[in-house]
């Protein structure tokens, strides 16, 4: 067990810890800000008047880019069951924006620097001169700032310790998940996590492994993921190892299967293509699950009846990973017992902290991401000789 409501298997490899154990050291005695917002000790910059203020809007339209809404969308889908507010996602550059006006809508603005480019497009075509809004920015010039100003917006200032990809557990994140009726204290777990000595052997053990793996020329993650409403969580895992690992011509490239359908189109590659991957088995247990009709199955496939929907999906899982045994396939395996903020919260501390230790022990810095700036600075030049 991970904790009590994950099962974890880790890979089935011998890797050398030490370096890593320090490392995880160094980090836990450090004053990272980012490791503070895993905690219960973070102090958000949002007060209870602006929740008092806009808790009762049922619809809420969430407008930004990358680390800066993956967190809050990969929060609703996973916890989807609990939630009764409709949210929109605006995260992407399009031509066919919908313009549709609601009745009454919260939009919530959300961008680090305050001048990221798709958010203040989208801003601008979207947001009507009755609606309420909020701003999550940076305490510093930039045009979202002075847009907040000017639509007398409420403007909730965004940690500048903390990188939009590592800002899940902050005011990015827990922001809007105390809005749609969440309770963001039961997602900081980082303080009874750092005490549970089977989760941090496991996550040594799994950091040191995947530097091993790395080491034999496997830089492909391939997430087999069998839960629907967890896609959204593997897009933020996504974005936060690409972007913070890959750099200095390293990195690792996470790419989401949706299973059992990829068993009928990728399966054969992963099972027996190039040797240049590992795995990651994702599951959740589901208390409600269609059952199968009795009456409709033939003799021929008996073993089908009394069966649900649950029953199937986690026999192929196993499945799969007996073969992965077989063949040798190095994977590790996530089994999610229980759905609600205090899992996910321990899923989302697990998954930076690996990150973050990963990039020290690969040698590169995993809070920056130069090279994207570059494309930004190229865009503005050809904007401006059209």
């Amino acid at each position: 067990m991970l904790t009590e409501n994950i099962k974890f298997k880790n890979f089935l490899l011998k890797s050398n810890k030490s370096k890593v154990k320090k490392d995880l050291l160094k980090l836990m005695n450090s004053n990272s800000e980012v490791i503070n917002s895993l905690t219960s000790n973070y102090i958000f910059s949002f007060s209870k008047k602006i929740i008092q203020k806009y808790k009762n809007f049922q619809e809420i339209r969430i407008i930004g880019m990358g680390g800066s809404i993956l967190g809050s969308q990969a929060i609703y889908s996973f916890m989807k069951n609990k939630i009764k507010k409709k949210v929109h996602f605006i995260n992407n550059l399009t031509r066919d924006i919908s313009k549709k006006k609601e009745k009454k809508i919260l939009n919530l603005v959300i961008s680090k620097s305050g001048n990221t480019l798709e958010t203040i497009l989208n801003s601008n075509i979207l947001i009507s001169n009755n609606d309420k809004n909020v701003f999550i920015t940076e305490n510093k010039n930039s045009y979202l700032k002075n847009l907040a100003y000017k639509l007398k917006a409420d403007i909730v200032h965004h940690n500048n310790f903390i990188g939009g990809r590592y800002s899940v557990l902050s005011e990015v994140g827990m922001l809007p998940a105390e809005l749609i009726g969440l309770n963001p204290q039961k997602f900081k777990q980082l303080n009874s996590l750092i005490k549970n000595k089977k989760f941090l052997n496991n996550l040594i053990t799994n950091v040191a492994n995947i530097i091993n793996l790395i080491k034999k020329q496997k830089y492909n993650s391939i997430i087999l993921n069998y839960d629907k409403n967890s896609e959204n969580l593997f897009l933020w895992y996504q974005q936060l190892v690409a972007e913070s690992l890959g750099k200095k011509s390293k990195g690792i490239l996470p790419t989401i299967s949706s299973m059992p359908k990829d068993n009928h189109s990728l399966m054969q590659l992963y099972l027996d293509g190039t040797k240049k991957s590992f795995y990651t088995f994702f599951y959740v247990f589901n208390k409600i699950s269609p059952k199968i009709n009795n009456s409709k199955i033939l003799n021929s496939h008996k073993y089908l009846r009394n069966k649900n929907i649950e029953n199937i999906l986690y026999s192929q899982k196993l499945a799969s990973e007996r073969i992965f045994l077989k063949k040798k396939i190095p994977f590790r395996s996530f089994e999610v017992l229980k759905k609600d903020e205090k899992t996910l919260g321990e899923l989302f501390s697990f998954f930076i902290l690996e990150t973050i230790l990963l990039g020290r022990s690969l040698n590169v810095n995993p809070f920056d991401q130069p090279s994207v700036e570059l494309i930004k600075k190229e865009t503005k030049k050809i904007l401006f000789k059209r």
